[in-house]
C-alpha cells in the first residue's frame, strides 16, 4: 500500500469511527477497533473513563459510561483531522455536563489514532482532566 493509500484508508476510519459514535452505533464502533488496542486516556482517578485498555470488552465499557454519567453534548465541533500514513490526530472541542453534579465542562481535546490493516490499534486521549476532574467534583 504506499502512504496516499494508507492516508486515505487511516482517514476513512477516522471518518467512520466519527460517524458511528456520533449515531450511537457501538456495536459499528466496535467493529473498527483490533482485537488488541493500546487505549489510554490519561487523568483523574475521579473521572470514570480515563485510565489504559486493550480488549473489545474494555473498550465497549468506555463507551457505555458516557450516557450513564453526562448529559448529550451541548457542544462538539471537530476542529481539525490530520493523517500521515497510519496516523491520525484529530483536535475537537466539547462541552457536557455531569449528571451527579448538575456542573458541566468545556474542553479542547486531541485523539491519536493508529489505523493497521483498517482497524484501529491506537487510540490515545489528550483531554483537560482537570476541568472534567472539577466537574465530577460535588
Amino acid at each position: 500500500m504506499t502512504i496516499v493509500q494508507q492516508r486515505t484508508a487511516t482517514g476513512a476510519i477516522v471518518d467512520l469511527f466519527f460517524e458511528r459514535f456520533a449515531s450511537g452505533d457501538l456495536p459499528g464502533l466496535l467493529e473498527l477497533f483490533a482485537d488488541r488496542v493500546d487505549f489510554r486516556v490519561a487523568g483523574s482517578p475521579d473521572v470514570p473513563w480515563t485510565g489504559t485498555r486493550s480488549t473489545g470488552e474494555e473498550i465497549s465499557a468506555f463507551f457505555e459510561v458516557f450516557p450513564e454519567v453526562l448529559t448529550e453534548p451541548q457542544r462538539f465541533v471537530l476542529h481539525a483531522r490530520l493523517v500521515d500514513g497510519q496516523h491520525a490526530v484529530v483536535l475537537a472541542e466539547s462541552a457536557f455536563g455531569v449528571l451527579a453534579t448538575k456542573k458541566t465542562f468545556t474542553q479542547a481535546y486531541a485523539l491519536h489514532f493508529t489505523v493497521v490493516d483498517g482497524k484501529i490499534t491506537r487510540y490515545h486521549m489528550y483531554e483537560d482532566s482537570y476541568a472534567i476532574a472539577e466537574a465530577f467534583t460535588a
